[in-house]
């Protein structure tokens, strides 16, 4: 795999084909990797108290089969669902890949739950057995019994009634003789965020991991298959709980058979970019608001090796890219796509990055806008939602014991992910929020996003979140609520500089007519604003009218 780009878009666009081998697992492709370069670390571990730790693809394999014979002594066998409750920690691959080599299905938790969340995902997929952080336990304890989970195992330190994850490996074969895996076999449950209803449990098969491989690696952090990665260092700064995980850390680092830096510690704007210098990363994935936050910082200051840096969760407004590209020589890469798939828009290695959007479809997705009401596909400028054929590789293989959510999600043409998005004229979307969260006053259709955008340009404005508010006269009007940057006040006459600034960036019909100041926003547990607590609060005050 090689640094270069991989060429011209339209030319990779049409030369695409699909390769999803039959015979495709992850845990094969671990073993593979293990046969062809098992000395070279796959992972790299520090964190916040200094220690350090070193696995090499033997490591994984090792480790994976170890831990798999352990699974198997306790019974747990194909189709099992194994949750997991664990920090960023150098056994965390372990875990994971030890249970799809027994041929379960993992069930990633993240730490920011509460027991309550743990409760419902555990009876939600009848899940049997459970892997958590000693750190975490207590997640789990207050709840265990209300739940199917039979088997639990503790990853560092002991807990009473828990087994030892150490213990477990310990004397283990380190080959497992376990059930045959395919592309088409069951790998994963990631659990949506749960932004507008309960969470739902979304179902991938191997293949995902070989769509990983095809797309995310090449067309987005700019990984070829055919290259060479020796020089190179990975970091994505997710958790182990999210799907962002096996997007990248899973996706294109185990992979590709890349080294990839994992930290354990709280993000720090500091901290990490002297990690980054440190430890020489090359290539990095974070999220907007690490991004905004690393702007505020004088980045010429670091010796940083920095070829690829890539952005996701939602875009990156304008201000940080021009920093990185400043100071760096780096353009940060924006990317789309959700729990429910690999990335299907984004910024390919080599085009032109306009601040703001999430870059163009990617080879193979077939992705595109459609009219929310008929499904045909929009004209450049307006407002649809984003989706792919339902056919398309690169999308999740329904929900998990869910049918009437897969009838409802697969019966058309499309796959449609709920996200509204507008094309520009050379192909580029630009999120405009999801389809619930769109505005319509006085028959114009508002994306909040481009809003939210020209508020947090604004200096005064550190959060922004747009919503409709009910209006008597215009249907409705746009709703901003607004958490101050350190050294501002909230005032009428701020509140007006606000307003012009925004009639200043995007269309004046599109400026927040109403203004509350909040000390935060509310959000899902995986960081993403709930515009929709937001919108009941503003039909509690104006629905009356």
């Amino acid at each position: 795999m090689s640094t270069d780009t991989a060429g011209d878009y339209e030319t990779g666009f049409e030369d695409f084909e699909w390769d999803v081998p039959t015979d495709y697992s992850l845990t094969d492709t671990i073993e593979s990797h293990a046969r062809s370069f098992g000395g070279r670390a796959a992972v790299r571990f520090r964190d916040e108290d200094g220690s350090r730790a070193e696995r090499t693809y033997d490591d994984l394999r090792t480790d994976m089969n170890r831990f798999a014979n352990a699974l198997a002594e306790l019974g747990v066998g194909k189709g099992d669902r194994v949750m997991h409750l664990l920090p960023r920690h150098p056994d965390a691959f372990a875990v994971q890949l030890g249970t799809l080599k027994r041929g379960g299905l993992v069930v990633p938790c993240s730490s920011m739950l509460a027991p309550k969340d743990i409760r419902f995902r555990a009876n939600d997929c009848d899940a049997t057995t459970i892997v958590a952080h000693e750190s975490l336990t207590d997640m789990v304890e207050p709840v265990l019994e209300e739940t199917p989970l039979e088997r639990t195992i503790v990853l560092d330190g002991a807990r009473d009634g828990w087994k030892s994850f150490a213990d477990l490996l310990e004397g283990q074969d380190s080959s497992h003789d376990g059930p045959e895996l395919g592309a088409a076999d069951p790998m994963s449950i990631n659990y949506t965020s749960g932004t507008t209803g309960r969470p739902k449990p979304v179902m991938h098969r191997h293949r995902w991991m070989r769509c990983f491989e095809s797309i995310n690696a090449p067309y987005w952090w700019g990984i070829r298959r055919d290259g060479d990665l020796e020089d190179e260092l990975l970091w994505a700064t997710t958790g182990t709980g999210w799907a962002k995980w096996f997007w990248s850390p899973v996706g294109v680092g185990l992979t590709t058979g890349a080294t990839q830096f994992i930290y354990d510690g709280e993000f720090e704007p500091v901290r990490f970019l002297e990690l980054m210098e440190q430890e020489g990363v090359t290539k990095l994935c974070a999220v907007p608001t690490q991004y905004r936050m690393w702007a505020q910082e004088d980045l010429s200051e670091y010796d940083l090796a920095l070829t690829d840096a890539l952005s996701a969760g939602e875009p990156l407004n304008r201000e940080p890219i021009e920093t990185f590209e400043e100071a760096l020589g780096v353009t940060p890469r924006g990317a789309y796509g959700q729990t429910e798939t690999t990335a299907i828009v984004g910024n390919y290695p080599g085009i032109d990055v306009k601040p703001g959007s999430m870059g163009k479809p990617l080879p193979g997705c077939e992705t595109t806008i459609i009219d929310t009401e008929t499904e045909e596909e929009v004209d450049v400028g307006e407002i649809g939602e984003i989706a792919a054929p339902v056919d398309c590789p690169a999308i999740f293989d329904g929900y998990y014991e869910k049918p009437h959510l897969d009838e409802r999600t697969f019966s058309g043409e499309y796959y449609r992910t709920g996200d509204l998005a507008r094309r520009d004229e050379d192909g580029y979307f630009f999120f405009e929020g999801r389809a619930d969260d769109v505005i319509i006053s006085s028959g114009y259709r508002i994306g909040p996003f481009e809003v939210e955008d020209a508020l947090v340009s604004h200096s005064a404005v550190s959060e922004a979140a747009a919503v409709g508010s009910p209006h008597e006269e215009r249907g409705n009007v746009v709703k901003a609520y607004l958490v101050l940057a350190e050294g501002y006040e909230k005032s009428d006459n701020l509140v007006e500089a606000i307003q012009e600034h925004v009639k200043s960036e995007t269309a004046p019909y599109k400026y927040p007519r109403r203004v509350e100041f909040v000390d935060d926003l509310p959000k899902t547990s995986s960081g993403k604003i709930r515009r929709v607590e937001l919108r009941e609060r503003e039909q509690a005050t104006y629905g009356e009218q």
